[in-house]
């Protein structure tokens, strides 16, 4: 047990928050995204969170890690295909939980088009796959400087 670790982050996902660097990203899926064949297309690390919607553990791995202050917009959001009328209200909590942890609120998020999400998805250092059933609730977080106070 340690002090001040969300009782979401496992040990395994503790253990990669560690081991990325700055500007490495990490990826979490929801519910319906190809995680495991995302995360085995670049050797990335994979790791399963099941029982946990994306909003908690995005809320989580801020309170742990910082973004990337040097990239404009850190955080990558999927957007929904043209013509697709669903709505997405899990992108209004994320933008919630990054103000309450970036004081760049949700100008921190890009929208980018769904094939795109998933090119990037395979660049990237881990891949969680979580039981989120909110839908376009995939999110791509770039690791900023952890600076010594």
């Amino acid at each position: 047990m340690l002090f001040n670790v969300p009782n979401v982050i496992s040990p395994q996902l503790l253990m990669i928050l560690h081991e990325m660097g700055h500007g490495d990203e990490i990826c979490l899926g929801d519910g319906n995204f190809p995680a495991s064949s995302m995360a085995k297309a670049n050797n990335a690390e994979y790791l399963r969170l099941d029982g946990l919607g994306v909003n908690v553990i995005l809320d989580a791995i801020l309170t742990l890690v910082p973004l990337d202050e040097f990239t404009a917009q850190p955080v990558k959001l999927m957007e929904k295909p043209k013509g697709d009328t669903t709505t997405s209200p899990i992108w209004g909590e994320y933008a919630a939980t990054i103000a309450k942890h970036d004081s760049r609120g949700k100008n921190c998020i890009q929208f980018i088009d769904r094939f795109a999400f998933y090119e990037h998805a395979k660049q990237c250092y881990a891949i969680v796959a979580t039981s989120e059933q909110a839908t376009y609730a995939n999110i791509i977080l770039k690791k900023g400087v952890i600076k010594s106070s």
